[in-house]
């Protein structure tokens, strides 16, 4: 719907990062333009197993690719970014985001060999697209070049606040444009959507440079160990800070890890990480020095299999773990997360390290508002409405309450699940039709091929296992000449052979009933072979294997 009775209608379209954190994307629609805001993913659950990404399912604009006006950055992480080397391939559209932003997703693309039009902007630009005009504001996030987005529409404001946090005293940069903000605010905003990660906690965000201070102090008690920090590769400005600890400490510095090597560069070469290179030392050499000339920044703040940290903590990797190394873990658990991280952190104290963590000290700062920081920006922006967007259920609900506890009246708040519309328009703020939405499972070079039957049979074969079952048919003796049985994941007793050579029994019986000669098609046989193993493995094991059947003939 494009107007209703010639009066325009704002359509907010929710493709991600509602009712969950992560894979953000949405999309606003006037007439017959389209702005997109975010596209990006997140981590498979336990219940993926064998998927290594998922992104917003990208059919409404697809369908609509005509109208997509250019897709707008808030920032560089990949829940906001790591959708776009796969809906880039057929949304062929400019995308907008500041120069660090630009910088990790042309890395990415390039990956991906996909070319796309990528635009450098500044906070304070004004990017013209269709009917919108979209301002870049400038916020402070744990990740350099984050912004808000003022978008303006023929019906008035949509103030997108990104990830954000009000940072007073910020490691670089300026800080969160609080003035842009309020003058924003009185210029009558009719749509608010904020961010709600941190709602549930009360009070302000540790400010970045505490995090600093913090890890000097521990470097200060802790001059002869080897120092290894693990963070998010993406948060450049506490990357700076260890960087400058190590020089004032006379350490040299490593980077491992893929991702942290990747986003270094990127970050180095745009100016926004400032490192003497006579400081690096490569993985390779760390032999070469003393412990107390060394401090190693990794990826794996989350327990990641394959992360550096987890490598050097199972002994998987080049670097080996000395006694009384001292590991930094400068993050906090993403939700999900804590069992990998906490089996990480028990096998660096299996190898004598000292580890200091969040719970320990103050080595880490969210990126995240949390409940004063939220109000303030309530208070500036003063919306009509409201969409409390970037957190699970819960958390939209309790940023909903907070609204309604400074005034706003519940009707002008809507909590929204993935593929709803909201209208903005002459009947009001309301709830409309759903669009096609949901996830797309990213595995290997597959996109949304892995489908809920695939999920199923992984979850099978993981949880109960294999019975694998070989005829071989002589068509033209019409007989059964040999039976092959194979089990994987499913029994490895001393009773194995005999209930594989009891099963036997069973096919030959199915076989019994057969004209072996007269069969054309064996999938009747091949059901009627599953049912009956499947009724005799589970009277004799009360488990319920997979079981594959395969029948050739000879």
């Amino acid at each position: 719907m494009s107007a209703t009775n010639n009066k325009p209608v704002l359509r907010v379209i929710f493709l991600g990062g509602v009712g969950e954190i992560g894979k953000n994307m949405t999309a606003l629609e006037l007439g017959e333009d389209i702005v997109v805001i975010d596209c990006g993913s997140t981590f498979p659950g336990g219940d993926m197993p064998g998927v290594d990404l998922v992104i917003p399912d990208p059919t409404y604009l697809l369908e609509n690719k005509d109208k997509v006006r250019g897709i707008v950055l808030t920032h560089g992480h990949e829940d906001h970014i790591g959708g776009l080397p796969y809906i880039l391939k057929d949304l062929n559209v400019p995308v907008f985001g500041t120069e660090l932003t630009i910088a990790i997703l042309e890395a990415k693309l390039r990956e991906a060999k996909i070319n796309a039009k990528l635009n450098v902007i500044k906070p304070q630009s004004v990017v013209p697209l269709g009917k919108f005009k979209v301002e870049f504001v400038n916020v402070s996030h744990s990740i350099a070049g984050s912004c808000a987005l003022a978008i303006s529409t023929p019906l008035g404001m949509v103030f997108h606040t990104g990830d954000f946090k009000v940072d007073y005293t910020p490691v670089q940069g300026n800080i969160i444009d609080l003035s842009r903000i309020a003058e924003l605010g009185k210029q009558e905003v009719l749509l608010l959507l904020a961010e709600s990660t941190n709602v549930e906690r009360p009070g302000f965000t540790l400010s970045e440079t505490a995090v600093g201070k913090s890890i000097n102090g521990i470097l200060q008690e802790n001059t002869e160990s080897r120092v290894f920090v693990t963070t998010f590769a993406s948060n450049i400005h506490r990357l700076q800070q260890l960087v400058d600890l190590a020089a004032k400490y006379k350490r040299k510095v490593v980077f491992a890890g893929r991702s942290m090597l990747n986003i270094v560069d990127c970050a180095q070469r745009i100016g926004e990480l400032k490192i003497d290179s006579q400081n690096l030392v490569d993985v390779d050499d760390v032999n070469k020095y003393d412990d107390k000339e060394l401090m190693i920044i990794t990826t794996g703040s989350q327990g990641e299999p394959m992360s550096a940290l987890t490598r050097i903590a199972n002994d998987e990797s080049k670097i080996k773990l000395h006694y009384n190394d001292l590991v930094i873990i400068s993050a906090s658990p993403i939700p999900g997360n804590e069992r990998m991280i906490y089996t990480v952190i028990n096998n660096l104290y299996r190898h004598g390290a000292k580890v200091i963590y969040e719970s320990l000290a103050e080595v880490h700062a969210s990126g995240h508002a949390c409940r004063e920081e939220l109000k303030l920006i309530h208070s500036l922006i003063r919306p009509k409405y409201f969409i409390p967007v970037h957190g699970e259920h819960r958390h939209q609900k309790k940023h909903a309450d907070l609204a309604i506890s400074m005034g706003m009246r519940p009707s002008n708040i809507i909590i929204t699940d993935i593929g709803d519309v909201v209208e903005i328009g002459t009947k009001g703020f309301r709830l409309c039709e759903r669009v096609q939405s949901g996830a797309l499972l990213v595995d290997g070079l597959g996109v949304g091929e892995v489908g809920s039957l695939v999920l199923r049979d992984r979850k099978h074969l993981a949880q109960e296992g294999a019975l694998i079952t070989a005829i071989c048919v002589d068509k033209s003796a019409g007989e059964v000449k040999k039976i092959e049985m194979t089990s994987r994941g499913f029994a490895y007793t001393t009773d194995t052979d005999e209930l594989l050579e009891a099963a036997k029994d069973i096919v030959k019986d199915v076989f019994i009933g057969l004209d072996i000669k007269a069969q054309e098609d064996w999938n009747n046989a091949k059901t009627s072979l599953r049912k009956e193993l499947k009724n005799f493995v589970f009277r004799k094991t009360k488990r319920n294997p997979m079981i594959i059947t395969q029948i050739l003939e000879v």
